[in-house]
């Protein structure tokens, strides 16, 4: 599945991934390939992103690692959109 990160600074990640778990206001949710269309409001906490990722050197400071594979972004608030299997989020 393809995960695009967008902040009012910058694009913050692009890529293939393989898993994609987020703060929903209803609590942490997580997105596999071939998800059903969502529409989310998130809220403060960490974006987990698996899968084999690369970042650029000017966003890396950005992102810290988790267990594993994974990789997790600290958001404040934000917005996400999975549809065709491509998940855009929004973050603040």
């Amino acid at each position: 599945m393809y995960l695009e990160i967008v902040s009012p600074e910058a694009t913050l990640f692009s890529g293939e991934v393989t898993s994609v778990a987020v703060p929903g206001i209803n609590g942490e949710f997580e997105m596999l390939n071939n998800h059903a269309p969502i529409v989310s409001i998130l809220q403060a906490g960490n974006v987990k992103i698996s899968g084999n990722i690369e970042l650029n050197e000017e966003v890396q400071d950005k992102f810290t690692k988790g267990d594993k594979n994974t990789t997790l972004l600290k958001i404040n608030s934000g917005t996400l959109e999975m549809n065709g299997n491509k998940v855009i989020i929004l973050a603040d």
